[in-house]
């Protein structure tokens, strides 16, 4: 049941807040950051005990945020919801950098997210930045790319998928594009990594429901972001679009996370809330909606060991 410390029984929302009660949110843009933020990681971590969240992953494109949870350990110590970091593989830590991955995981991360803003396929979706937030100050960005000139994947990447092997932490598709998403997973399987997960497909990586549906067939999980559907904050797309997606890939192979945090855009807490209202008005059933924001992203991050079932 919801904890009706944080939980108003009385709001109209009550409903749908029970559903996503102790949810995970994946997917969190919190500062600090060079890009500019609505809120931190304590003040995100403290806003999600409205939703009593069970734990947050916390993104950055340029650093390792496990770096800014022990500086702010004592504050989060206060906070019912725990938060996760991790490394992002862009230029900015040196790329397929393996010994800042075994830093990130060896120090507590549990998230491993292979380039995004430094992938060739953000640079040529994003080529001036267009669509993205712009950084407080001149962010120098080089292509981190994964594969070698003969078109095999460079070993730093064996490297780090042994490290994320190790950890059993999360590996994260970043923006690469499809074809290279689908090669890096067949490698992460064989390794036994076995938390996997392509955020956003339909943003920027721009894979199909049936190249989704083959990653799925690899052991990866299907992420998309409320933000993007959230009528009060920018939307971008219809929440039908967002219910198709689910029935192409099915709720037990997708997951609901927020990709907020960016300056003048909702709370993450305030998105879930609308947008699932939306999906379960649109005739989502209760039961999936949870799964895709309690059962699946807990098992991601390491809250439940075992990968659910069907």
């Amino acid at each position: 049941m919801p904890d009706t410390e944080f939980l108003d029984t009385e709001s109209p929302d009550a409903a749908v807040m029970a559903v996503l009660d102790g949810m995970v949110d994946l997917h969190v843009h919190s500062g600090p950051n060079p890009f500019p933020r609505e809120f931190d990681h304590v003040e995100g971590a403290r806003d999600a005990q409205r939703l009593n969240m069970a734990g947050m992953l916390v993104k950055s494109h340029h650093h390792n945020t496990v770096m800014d949870l022990l500086a702010m350990r004592e504050q989060l110590a206060e906070v019912k919801t725990q938060v996760f970091g991790g490394v992002a593989l862009n230029s900015q830590i040196g790329g397929l950098n393996p010994d800042a991955v075994a830093m990130s995981l060896r120090m507590g991360g549990r998230a491993v997210w292979f380039p995004t803003f430094s992938s060739r396929r953000h640079i040529e979706a994003h080529p001036e930045g267009g669509g993205f937030p712009t950084a407080s100050f001149e962010l120098p960005n080089r292509i981190v790319e994964v594969r070698t000139p003969d078109g095999g994947l460079r070993p730093e990447v064996h490297e780090v998928l042994e490290l994320v092997a190790e950890s059993d932490a999360l590996l994260s598709a970043g923006h690469m594009y499809p074809d290279q998403i689908a090669e890096v997973f067949v490698a992460a399987r064989a390794r036994g990594v076995r938390r996997m997960v392509i955020s956003h497909p339909n943003f920027v990586i721009d894979a199909a429901p049936a190249q989704c549906r083959d990653y799925v067939a690899l052991g990866a999980f299907v992420e998309h972001e409320v933000g993007q559907y959230d009528p009060n904050g920018n939307k971008k797309w219809n929440p039908t679009l967002l219910l198709d997606w689910i029935r192409a890939v099915g709720p037990e192979h997708t997951v609901l996370a927020s990709d907020l945090g960016q300056r003048g855009r909702p709370m993450p807490v305030d998105a879930f809330v609308r947008v699932g209202r939306l999906l379960l008005d649109l005739g989502l059933a209760e039961a999936d909606l949870r799964r895709m924001v309690v059962t699946n992203p807990s098992f991601l991050i390491g809250l439940a060991p075992d990968r659910p079932g069907p």
